[in-house]
Formats: C-alpha cells, sequence, structure tokens
C-alpha cells in the first residue's frame, strides 16, 4: 500500500454502501471530483449490502484508484482496482479470521484482482461499533498497548503486509496517538487509522504519531464539501499506485 521508507503519508476516503447512498453519496462524488485523494475505499458491515452498484459508479464518475474494504464475503465485486484481503485478527471469531476468506477466496483468484494481506484489529471507540456487533468480537481496549502491538505482531509476522486499526464508524474519539505511536514502531509494515477523526488537525496528528494512511469516512457523508480540504492538508503524491512491503 505504501512505502515506508518515504515517510508518504495517505489520505483514504471510505464509502460506505450501507450509510452513502442517494444525495450523499451524489454530493461525495461531487467532492471527489475536484480533488484527488490517494484512495476511496469501498465497503460496510452490513451483509446484505453489495458494493457494485457503488464501485461502477465510481469507476465511471472518477478515475479514482478504488480499493474494496470487504468485510463480508458477498461484498467482494469486481471492477474495483484492489482490494484488502482481511482477516480480524483483534477477535476470536474464526468466521472473520478464516471463514468469510475462505468463502471469497476462489471469486477473488478467479478475478484477478490485486489483493493486499491486511490485520485488520477493531480498538475501542467508547461505544459499541457495527462491526464489534456483526462479527460478535471484543475491540482491544485502548489502554491495552502491549496486547495490541503483539496483535499487530503476529499479523505482521503471518505476512500480512498492511494492519489497519479501526475504531468503528462515529467512534467518540479518534484512536490515541500514543498507540498509534506505539504500534507504528514496533512493526515495519504501513499503518492505516480509522474512526472518529473529524478534523484536519486530528489527522495531522494520527500522522504525526505514526499513520501511513488515514481512513475518513462518516464524517464526509456529513461534510462532503471538506474533502479537497483534507487531501489538501495530506502530504500526498498523486502518482503514486499500490504498492505492499516497505
Amino acid at each position: 500500500m505504501s512505502n515506508r521508507e518515504t515517510k508518504q503519508k495517505m489520505l483514504g476516503v471510505m464509502i460506505n454502501p450501507d450509510t452513502c447512498q442517494g444525495g450523499v453519496l451524489s454530493a461525495m462524488i461531487a467532492s471527489l471530483k475536484t480533488t484527488t485523494p490517494d484512495f476511496v475505499f469501498v465497503g460496510g458491515s452490513l451483509t446484505s449490502t453489495s458494493n457494485a452498484s457503488v464501485v461502477e459508479l465510481l469507476k465511471e464518475e472518477t478515475n479514482l484508484d478504488i480499493v474494496l474494504f470487504p468485510r463480508h464475503a458477498n461484498q467482494v465485486v469486481p471492477h474495483a482496482d484492489a482490494m484488502l484481503f482481511m482477516s480480524l485478527i483483534s477477535g476470536r471469531n474464526p468466521e472473520y479470521l478464516i471463514g468469510q476468506q475462505m468463502q471469497s477466496a476462489m471469486k477473488v483468484k478467479q478475478m484477478g484482482m490485486e489483493t493486499i494481506p491486511t490485520g485488520y484489529m477493531l480498538i475501542d471507540s467508547g461505544k459499541k461499533s457495527t462491526v464489534e456487533y456483526i462479527s460478535s468480537t471484543q475491540p482491544i481496549p485502548r489502554s491495552e498497548k502491549e496486547v495490541a502491538l503483539a496483535t499487530a505482531c503476529a499479523g505482521e509476522l503471518l505476512g500480512m503486509k498492511f494492519i489497519c486499526l479501526d475504531a468503528g464508524r462515529d467512534a467518540e474519539a479518534p484512536i490515541p496517538d500514543s498507540l498509534i505511536h506505539y504500534i507504528s514502531q514496533g512493526i515495519d509494515i504501513p499503518l492505516a487509522v480509522g474512526g472518529g477523526i473529524r478534523s484536519v488537525k486530528e489527522m495531522q496528528d494520527s500522522f504525526k504519531a505514526g499513520a501511513d494512511l488515514v481512513v475518513i469516512g462518516s464524517h464526509f457523508e456529513l461534510h462532503p464539501e471538506e474533502i479537497p480540504t483534507f487531501v489538501k492538508a495530506t502530504n500526498y503524491n498523486r502518482k503514486k499506485k499500490i504498492k505492499t512491503g516497505k
């Protein structure tokens, strides 16, 4: 997803088909036509919602890199540029550690889409998140830095190329900078952070703490006109392509 040695910071805009529909989706696409974030992620938590129509619309309306962020096998759809092949390593539910991945594996192979093996970690947000409810798993407490780092390191040693920390949609506060820094210093693969970020300052604080990529979704659903401001504030390279590894 990035080369950490370049210290390149990136912004991903999350579009959740569960909640980003109608006028909200139109407003976000209109804003995305005026600017160039590094990635647009598409994915949600509900198993009844397909990503297909949103991906197709984004490919028709923009020239941006579209990356699937699937939390369920039925959210794996064609036409995206790449996908995060995620395992919920913070939980102990085998369905989201390997079950959903097994169900989608052959489909992914047949599509020939670039995949980025990703260790997905839920971090306590102060309230129960949709992902927590759907996956029947518990998030890692914010105070348990050693547990969080050990989990991230385990993902790295298992061959994952990317670690994603998520406080969940509508988190009461972003993931603490101290936790981001602690994990970032302990792994050698790119680190993404999302959930609860509502200002440019909070995004920049996450970058300074060690996040390589910040992902923002629900705030942009409410304020799509702010996407260009966040993009401008991000040290990004418009020519950067999706690349795994160090």
